[in-house]
């Protein structure tokens, strides 16, 4: 049956891009996903960065059941207990400042598309500034502020879309004595641009705290305190997109707690639905009364679903009963001495970077010229997983080839053990291919 489930999937299927796996897959649990042969593998990925506290969490399973004994869907006007419960629980013991009010959507693409309508709505403009390497999503809207992804053959993007090269500590786009005065000189320079350029109408500026798809780069504090003045400067509301950064996988409860800086809209998806589809878009109350006066909208089929509202119940739970926003510091720290280790043994492994469990490891030919060693990051991806880990491997000729280490924070220290072996030797065997066909 599995090999006719292949065919078909090659026969039926549409090809969405991204890495592709020679089979299907069956079983997920914790930190080990399972293939049709019955082959297991370290995901190291968290499937789609989601599953934070682990694949099918018993938490999860549980909220799944329980939400199959009362209700998995209404009308969109029908809010179910579990949505209220949920969004008083994120108020009152995750969100940062005066952000208090939540709107639950499905999607990272959708969350960022409910963002920029309220940003929109609220400022009455509609010019929007974003960071290179960024990734919000692929819809419309989302798309257009993605600077991470394919953005060739889609038709006309929404107008009105400016970009601030995004912060390297790794290759600045303007050499300084510190990465904040390089990422400061980034800033400003683009924002005197965008300021030439400006038609007045500023609605938002938009920002992953960690830029993830970017090849994990971490801004300085300095730089996103500016990026808050710049927005209040012009009357526009700053986003942060926390898709990966929310709900600790970086150490702390949020990217906002990480930088201390408050925005105005957050925008979570992934890490709070723990692999289910769930969203969220969280404003304060000041600017969703002034929305809801100008009639705001946005009701879906999905809005509200009390199926995924009691599985973030459950995620938020987990995380703060087991302890998993300090595991996340105590193991990625872990993790991180141990890739240091192999950097002490191969000039390959040119930078090391990241917060928490969300780490991004640089592969370059050599140190000095730090030019990408992109058939290297492709060759080593592909026996890592043959030997049993599943890792990402972002390779953008623009921006370096930077694998994205991402576990659940449920991850054990044997597992990470694991891991680093298997990452040693396929680095290992992949030099040794390379150095031959030279």
């Amino acid at each position: 049956m599995s090999e006719e489930l292949l065919k078909a999937s090659k026969k039926f299927l549409v090809r969405y891009g991204g890495d592709a796996f020679p089979n299907l897959f069956r079983f997920a649990k914790g930190t080990i996903v399972t293939d049709s042969s019955g082959r297991e593998y370290l995901d190291f990925t968290s499937g789609q960065m989601c599953a934070t506290i682990g694949h099918n969490h018993p938490a999860i399973v549980e909220a799944v059941h329980r939400a199959g004994e009362r209700a998995f869907h209404l009308f969109s006007g029908m809010i179910p207990e579990a949505v209220a419960e949920l969004a008083q629980s994120l108020a009152e013991d995750w969100l940062p400042g005066k952000l208090e009010r939540t709107i639950f959507v499905n999607t990272g693409s959708e969350a960022t598309e409910v963002a920029l309508r309220m940003a929109k709505m609220y400022t009455g403009g509609y010019e929007v500034l974003a960071l290179g390497g960024s990734w919000h999503g692929i819809t419309g809207g989302a798309g257009t502020v993605s600077f991470a992804s394919d953005r060739r053959g889609y038709g006309v993007p929404t107008p009105g879309v400016y970009i601030i090269p995004e912060p390297n500590p790794y290759r600045p786009y303007i050499p300084a004595a510190t990465f904040e005065e390089s990422a400061l000189l980034n800033l400003e320079l683009a924002l005197k641009m965008f300021d030439m350029q400006s038609a007045g109408k500023g609605a938002a500026i938009i920002v992953e705290p960690i830029i993830s798809a970017g090849g994990v780069l971490v801004p300085p504090r300095a730089f996103m305190q500016a990026l808050r003045k710049a927005a209040d400067d012009r009357g526009m509301l700053l986003i942060f997109d926390e898709a990966q950064t929310a709900f600790g996988r970086i150490g702390t409860k949020t990217g906002a707690e990480f930088f201390d800086v408050v925005p105005d809209i957050m925008a979570m998806s992934k890490t709070l639905g723990g692999g289910l589809p769930l969203a969220a878009v969280a404003t304060t109350a000041d600017i969703e009364d002034d929305l809801h006066a100008k009639h705001f909208t946005y009701y879906t089929s999905h809005v509200s679903d009390p199926l995924t509202a009691e599985v973030g119940l459950a995620v938020l739970k987990v995380i703060a009963q087991e302890g998993l926003i300090a595991r996340a510091n105590q193991m990625g720290g872990y993790l991180r001495r141990q890739l240091e280790g192999l950097q002490q043994r191969y000039e390959a492994i040119g930078d090391i970077r990241g917060a928490g469990l969300l780490l991004g490891v640089e592969l370059v030919r050599d140190r000095e010229s730090r030019l990408p060693a992109h058939e290297l990051g492709a060759l080593t991806t592909a026996r890592c997983f043959e030997k049993g880990l599943s890792m990402n491997i972002r390779r953008r000729p623009e921006r370096g080839s930077v694998w994205r280490i991402a576990p659940p924070l449920t991850v054990s220290i044997d597992e990470m053990d694991r891991a680093i072996d298997i990452l040693d030797s396929a680095l290992a065997e992949s030099l040794d291919e390379l150095a031959r066909k030279r």
